[in-house]
């Protein structure tokens, strides 16, 4: 009799908040459509894991089948290589290659990644008990770039312990881009400004260049920053198999089979890793806050910048400002929400393009800004030591 109510005997108090929080969650990809591939199967994950005795995970020394794919996937940074080679193969670079310009907007919409960064190190020295070092703040100051795949990578090299909170957030905050950038971009512009129409380039990119662009942002990448290529690399991979012509079934392979499978697998094995003993600490509200943070500030980062680069642009040719918030790399979605905005202010205002190669823009920097911290860090690291 005691075996069969062991269970109900060993549960905290903690193990039921968790179990909560993934309800919360399933609930928020069913009902409200938050990211619903991603939020409901880490949900479930956050649920299976503070169970009884957690046996998912480790079970009388045997370690059980999210462990084991969290030690495959996610130690080993598997499912984030796999995942960017789906992306690569879904991003369509030429609206970019129409409209270069737009490519600045993909760094400018960083901004509050290093920022966030500072404010993190800052806490950290404050409130040493938060044990937020440089490494640990740049893996938060990541969340801010709406990128998930590349939040669980670097995580996975400077902050294993806080893949949990920092992968929820960031696709938490994902899921919340309709949300949380209009009352920033309205914040920041005028109705004029949000107004603006704006001219398309009719000219399309050559083949050559759409094949060669891969190849080269890989091998600059390389010697510029060498561990950045599994990020960049795997990216820009999954865009040649897009772009080369020869290859048609795996790139629909890698948008969709290769997309859909992994997003499962790592989706549950996030979710495992939300114990209550490692999550429910102030440590993860904290992170939770700055990731908020990061997101808000490489919104306005984008709008600030194109609000500058107006200033130098004639009459007839200013860029809408609501373009730059786009150049986030939420994709497609932060386009959509920008073109929804337009259409609200004035039903003749259509931006999709340039949202569309702002985003794209922003998903290639953020995996940039991935690299270039995974980079620098180690040498600042160096320094400080």
């Amino acid at each position: 009799m005691e075996q069969l109510f062991s269970g109900f005997l060993s549960t905290s108090v903690s193990d039921l908040v968790m179990i909560g929080i993934g309800i919360v969650l399933i609930v928020l990809a069913i009902q409200k459509g938050y990211e619903p591939m991603l939020l409901l199967p880490i949900g479930f994950g956050a649920i299976l894991v503070n169970l009884p005795f957690g046996v998912v995970w480790e079970h009388e020394g045997i370690p059980g089948f999210l462990r084991i794919l969290f030690e495959a996937g996610i130690s080993t940074e598997l499912f984030p290589v796999l995942i960017f080679i789906a992306v690569g193969a879904m991003c369509d670079f030429g609206p970019m290659f129409r409209m270069p310009v737009m490519m600045f907007f993909g760094a400018a919409a960083q901004f509050g990644i290093f920022l966030t960064v500072i404010a993190a190190v800052a806490l950290g020295k404050l409130f040493p008990e938060l044990g937020f070092d440089l490494p640990t703040a740049a893996t938060i100051g990541i969340i801010g770039a709406a990128d998930g795949p590349t939040s669980i990578y670097v995580a996975g090299k400077f902050a294993q312990k806080l893949i949990g909170p920092i992968s929820v957030a960031a696709y938490s905050y994902m899921s919340l881009v309709p949300l949380i950038q209009p009352p920033v971009i309205r914040l920041l512009t005028t109705k004029k400004e949000r107004t603006i129409k704006m001219r398309v380039a009719e000219r399309e990119a050559p083949r050559a260049l759409r094949v060669s662009f891969p190849v080269i942002v890989t091998i600059v990448a390389g010697f510029v920053a060498p561990i950045s290529v599994p990020l960049i690399g795997s990216l820009m991979f999954g865009n040649l198999i897009r772009e080369c012509g020869v290859l048609e079934k795996l790139s629909v392979a890698a948008q969709n089979e290769l997309a859909n499978l992994v997003t499962l697998l790592l989706g549950i094995t996030i979710g495992a890793s939300m114990r209550a003993a490692a999550f429910l600490q102030w440590q993860t509200l904290v992170i939770l806050a700055l990731g908020l943070v990061a997101f808000v500030f490489d919104t306005a980062g984008g709008v600030l910048f194109a609000k500058f680069i107006n200033l130098f642009r004639s009459a007839d040719d200013k860029i809408n400002p609501m373009v730059g918030a786009a150049g986030i790399s939420a994709f497609p979605m932060s386009a959509r929400v920008i073109q929804k905005m337009a259409t609200a202010e004035d039903g003749q205002t259509f931006v999709i393009m340039q949202a569309v190669s702002a985003n794209v823009s922003g998903q290639l920097g953020s995996v940039m800004a991935g690299g270039i911290v995974l980079a620098i860090v180690p040498v600042l690291m160096g320094w400080i030591q």
